[in-house]
Parts: structure tokens; C-alpha cells; sequence
């Protein structure tokens, strides 16, 4: 047999011999189980994103103090976070799973309607009202939709300013915490945030948990605040205009370990210490010696896990006085405790000089502790003009509207 023959019946038995059976690779572990303990169930609970039919909205559970009363402003928008307002009152409202901006309006008789003007985009949680134009940031895109109140119908294309603003992608930040929150701030700068590309690591500090700043271009980035792990609800003092942020602490380390906070920016490019510290606690993976003593101190400490997310001054006069420029925040409710906490909006009121004297109830009833189930999840506030609040219910794809009569 010639040696071109036993080569070539060599490859042939080579072909015809099966293949070695190889194990499948392990499924990459979701950035929100890293670090999960052993034995655990505790897992994010999976959002609404269909339509509920406006008689099951849980309204007759809220609770809100004497005087003040709750009614559905707006229904049918599945998975509605972030609010903002047109000068013409049409309420604009971001999304995250579900991809869409939603617009809603009053009608002559006081309903209101709902509509899509944006769908297909990763995450437009993150928008604001500039002039007539409607800024969104979905994940690193930024888009702004000019003269968006005459075109609720026909929304034209929007101009494309993603270069120009540079926000980090999402492979950058491994699927952790891309999702925003954008607000103007009285310097007619734009606010967002990027935060962490992971639960608990060591990070490049001017590029993640950051609340950041840009001209209206996307030019002249500032950092304003690092640190930050992952804040999406922020607004300025309409007093003083400092920057005042919500923050999630770190997953993992106990049912109350670290607790959420209310952060306030006292000077730009203050450190609020993530990854080693919140407030006086040092984090034991990441703390590295460091004193927790050179980071700014937490304005309030706001319970753990309760994932504090939409916040504002109140700047209305429906209200009474005691609740003229105090803090409201929607607490969207933990995942990651073994008891449920959260599901409300509270009221963080401060003294003449700014510091919080207090965390107080506001609008309730949507956690069923006995049965530890939940209701809705209060995501957003917003003030409108009248006075009146809007909160956001992400679970129920709802707005509610809290008035108040003496």
C-alpha cells in the first residue's frame, strides 16, 4: 500500500469516526446574581408589559394622609417610569423592557389619552422637557425629538446626538445598572447618570457611578458627583439648586446591609464613596483600608434594598405648606430581601438649613406584608402645574394623581 493510500484512509476514518461529545458551557451568570449566596431564591420579580384593564389597578388599597385623595390620571402604558411635562401639560413617559415613550394628554371632558410615540429603543427610561424638544437617553443613545407637542401624531425622526454626548455602550457596563435618568438642571445643563458595570467591584471612577453633566449639545461633560453605584432620580433644590440623588446600595450583603439613600451634592465632583464605603459602612469587599470618614455622608438613609428611584421638590401650592420644597420619593420595592420592603412614596422633609429631620409615609398601601405580595410599584413623581403629584406605578402601567382639599 502506498503511503498516499494509508493517508488518505486515515482522514477518511477520521471523518466517518463520531465526534467527542463535549459538555455545554455553563450559562453566563445574570450581573444581578453575582455574588448571590448559595441556596438562595431571592431573584428579581418580572415586570407587567401588558395592558391592566384600569378595574383591577389597585387605587381603593392607597392610602395616602387626611385631606388628600388618589384617582387613576392615566392608564394602559405598560411599564411607565420617568415623567416629564410639555409646556403644552402632555405628560411624557419612559419605559425600560418594554422599549417606548409614551405620551399622554388631557381631553375636554378631563380623561385623558395615551399613546406610543417611540418604540424599539433599549431603555428610554431617562427623558426631559427642554424648550419644546423632548430629550431621551436609551442606554447610550441620546435623541432628541424637536417640537414634539405638534407632532404627537406624526412624531418625526429625531436628531441623533449620541456621538456627541460619548455614554458608555452596554457591553461596556456587562448588562449592570445602563439603564438613566436625565433631568435640566437651572444651569440649562443636562443631567444623567452612568452607573455601575457590576454589583460590587473595583471600577475606573471617572468613568462609572457617576452623576454627570453636559451643555445641550452634549459638550463640556462634567462629573458632579462620583461614586454614585446607581441613582436614577435626582433634582435640584428649587432653593438653593444643589443636586439631590436617590442611590441603590449594593445586592447581597444582608436584608438590611447597606440601606438605600438620599444624597445631597454640596460642590461638583463630590465622592459618595461606592465601592468602599456607604456612609459609615464600610463594604467588606471592596473597602481596601479606606476611611469611610472622606466621602460625603448620606443626607438620609432610606431602608434596605427598598430601591429608591423617581424623587422631587415639591414646588406646588396645592399642598399644604408643611410640604412646600420637601422631597417626595418612590421607593419601587426590594426584590433581594427575604421580607418585602418598599412599595410606597415617602417624604423626606428638611429644616431651614437643609438637613433631613426625617423619612415620613406618604402614599401607602400597596405592600401586602401579611402575605408578602405587592400591588404596583411606585416608580416616578412628578408635580404638575395645578399643584397636583403624579406617581408612576411601573407594575401596573398606570399613573395616579394624589390633589389635595382642605
Amino acid at each position: 500500500m502506498t503511503m498516499k493510500r494509508v493517508l488518505l484512509g486515515m482522514a477518511a476514518a477520521l471523518i466517518a469516526a463520531p465526534a467527542f461529545s463535549q459538555a455545554p458551557a455553563p450559562a453566563p451568570v445574570p450581573g444581578w446574581a453575582v455574588g448571590r449566596p448559595e441556596g438562595s431564591t431571592l431573584a428579581p420579580h418580572a415586570p407587567i408589559l401588558t395592558v391592566t384593564p384600569v378595574d383591577r389597578l389597585p387605587v381603593s388599597s392607597i392610602r395616602v394622609p387626611q385631606g388628600f385623595s388618589v384617582a387613576v390620571f392615566a392608564h394602559g402604558i405598560p411599564g411607565a417610569r420617568a415623567m416629564t411635562e410639555g409646556p403644552n401639560g402632555t405628560i411624557f413617559s419612559g419605559s425600560r423592557a418594554i422599549g417606548r415613550v409614551y405620551a399622554t394628554t388631557r381631553n375636554a371632558d378631563g380623561t385623558t389619552r395615551s399613546r406610543v410615540i417611540a418604540q424599539g429603543l433599549n431603555n428610554p427610561s431617562a427623558l426631559t422637557m427642554v424648550g419644546n424638544n423632548l430629550y431621551v437617553i436609551a442606554l447610550n443613545r441620546v435623541l432628541r425629538y424637536d417640537n414634539i407637542e405638534a407632532n404627537l401624531d406624526n412624531v418625526p425622526a429625531p436628531v441623533e446626538l449620541t456621538q456627541a454626548f460619548g455614554l458608555p455602550a452596554d457591553s461596556d457596563h456587562g448588562g449592570n445598572h445602563f439603564w438613566k435618568h436625565l433631568t435640566l438642571g437651572p444651569d440649562n445643563r443636562l443631567y444623567t447618570s452612568v452607573g455601575a458595570p457590576c454589583n460590587i467591584c473595583s471600577i475606573d471612577r471617572d468613568r462609572f457611578a457617576l452623576l454627570v453633566s453636559f451643555n445641550l449639545d452634549g459638550s463640556d461633560r462634567r462629573i458632579e458627583a462620583r461614586g454614585v453605584r446607581n441613582s436614577v432620580g435626582f433634582h435640584h433644590h428649587p432653593v438653593t439648586r444643589e443636586l439631590w440623588a436617590t442611590n441603590h446600595g449594593r445586592d447581597w450583603a444582608g436584608n438590611d446591609t447597606p440601606q438605600d439613600t438620599l444624597i445631597r451634592v454640596r460642590r461638583s465632583g463630590e465622592d459618595h464613596g461606592y465601592p468602599f464605603c456607604v456612609g459609615s459602612w464600610a463594604d467588606p469587599q471592596e473597602n481596601a483600608g479606606r476611611n469611610c470618614s472622606e466621602f460625603a455622608q448620606p443626607a438620609a438613609l432610606l431602608g434596605g434594598h427598598v430601591a429608591p428611584i423617581g424623587m422631587r421638590f415639591y414646588t406646588g401650592t396645592m399642598f399644604p405648606e408643611a410640604y412646600r420644597n420637601q422631597a417626595f420619593i418612590a421607593r419601587r420595592g426590594s426584590w433581594n430581601r427575604d421580607r418585602l420592603n418598599g412599595y410606597d412614596v415617602v417624604v423626606a422633609k428638611l429644616d431651614a438649613q437643609g438637613n433631613v429631620t426625617g423619612i415620613e409615609p406618604f402614599m401607602t398601601g400597596l405592600l401586602d406584608e401579611a402575605n408578602q405580595r405587592f400591588l404596583g410599584r411606585p416608580v416616578d413623581v412628578h408635580v404638575m402645574r395645578d399643584g397636583s403629584l403624579l406617581v408612576a406605578d411601573e407594575q401596573m402601567g398606570a399613573i395616579y394623581r394624589i390633589t389635595y382639599r382642605q
